[in-house]
C-alpha cells in the first residue's frame, strides 16, 4: 500500500496550533515562578530580609546576580521570595472575581427581565471605570493592607466577569439541550448544574487567564503606593517603590523587581489568548 507524499508528510508532522511554541515558553516561566512562589527556598535558600550595611547598592555580581539595595539585601532573593506575595495577590483575586463575577452574571441571565436589567446597568457602570481607579477606592473604604489589596482587587475585577457569564447564561438558556431538559421536565437547579455550568466554565477560565496578569499588576500598583504589603516585605510593588530614588545610581533594585512584574503578566497574557484561540 503506497502512501502519497504529500499525504505522508501530513501525517507525521507535528500537530501543532499557531502560537503554540510561544504559550509553551510562557507555561514554562509562569511555571518556574509558581515553583518561585511555593517553594522559594529552592531557588533563593537565603533570607529576604537578612541585611549587611557594607554591602549596600552592589551591583548584579556572581555573588549576588541582581546586586544589592542600600541596606545589603540581595535582591535576586527578594525577588524571588515576592513572588509567593504577589502571585498570591493576582491568583486569589482572580479566584475571588471569578466565583463573584460568574455567581453573579449567572444570576442575572436567569433572572426576571427587571431584575436583569438593572444588574446589567450597574455592571455598565463599574465597567466605565478602569479597575485600577475602582481598587483605589475600594482601598480607601477599606483601608490599606494585603487582605485590602486582594479584596480591592477582586471586587474591581467582578463586573466583567459578570458580564461575560451574563451574556453567555443568556445565549445557553435559549439553547436546544437547555429547552428539551425544560420540555422533559428537568428542575431549573438541576438545567442550571447540569447544562449552564459546565458550559459556562471554560469561557471564564479562559477569561482568568487573561485576568491574572491584570491582577497582579493592579496589586503590584497598589503595594508600590505604599497600600497593601509594608517594608520591608518581599513584594514586587514594595521593592519598585524601594527602588523607584535609585534608578540614577542603582538601578537593578527597581529594574529586576519590574521584570518580574512584567513576565508574569505578558507569560499570562499569552497563555490566555492561547487558550482562547483553541476554543
Amino acid at each position: 500500500m503506497s502512501v502519497v507524499p504529500g499525504a505522508r508528510r501530513a501525517i507525521l508532522a507535528p500537530r501543532w496550533r499557531p502560537g503554540a511554541v510561544p504559550a509553551l515558553i510562557a507555561a514554562a516561566v509562569l511555571l518556574v515562578l509558581l515553583v518561585a512562589a511555593l517553594a522559594p527556598t529552592l531557588i533563593a535558600p537565603g533570607s529576604p530580609t537578612a541585611t549587611d550595611a557594607r554591602a549596600g547598592t552592589l551591583p548584579p555580581s556572581p555573588e549576588h546576580w541582581f546586586g544589592t539595595d542600600r541596606s545589603g539585601r540581595d535582591v535576586f532573593t527578594r525577588v524571588v521570595h515576592g513572588a509567593g506575595a504577589s502571585l498570591g495577590l493576582g491568583l486569589g483575586a482572580t479566584g475571588l472575581a471569578l466565583v463573584a463575577g460568574g455567581l453573579l452574571g449567572t444570576l442575572a441571565g436567569l433572572a426576571p427581565r427587571r431584575v436583569d436589567g438593572v444588574l446589567a446597568r450597574a455592571v455598565d457602570v463599574l465597567m466605565a471605570l478602569p479597575e485600577f481607579l475602582v481598587a483605589l477606592l475600594l482601598i480607601a473604604i477599606l483601608g490599606p493592607g494585603t487582605g485590602s489589596v486582594l479584596v480591592a482587587v477582586a471586587l474591581a475585577a467582578v463586573p466583567a466577569y459578570a458580564r461575560v457569564a451574563r451574556v453567555r447564561t443568556q445565549q445557553l438558556a435559549r439553547s436546544a439541550f437547555v429547552e428539551s431538559a425544560l420540555v422533559l421536565g428537568q428542575r431549573p437547579w438541576r438545567r442550571v448544574l447540569r447544562h449552564v455550568l459546565p458550559n459556562l466554565l471554560g469561557p471564564l477560565l479562559t477569561m482568568a487567564a487573561l485576568g491574572l496578569g491584570t491582577a497582579i499588576v493592579s496589586a503590584a500598583g497598589l503595594g508600590f503606593l505604599g497600600l497593601g504589603a509594608t517594608p520591608p516585605a518581599p513584594e514586587w510593588g514594595v521593592l519598585l517603590s524601594e527602588g523607584r530614588n535609585l534608578l540614577g545610581t542603582a538601578w537593578w533594585v527597581a529594574v529586576f523587581p519590574g521584570a518580574a512584574i512584567t513576565a508574569s503578566v505578558v507569560c499570562a497574557s499569552v497563555l490566555g489568548r492561547w487558550l482562547g484561540g483553541r476554543r
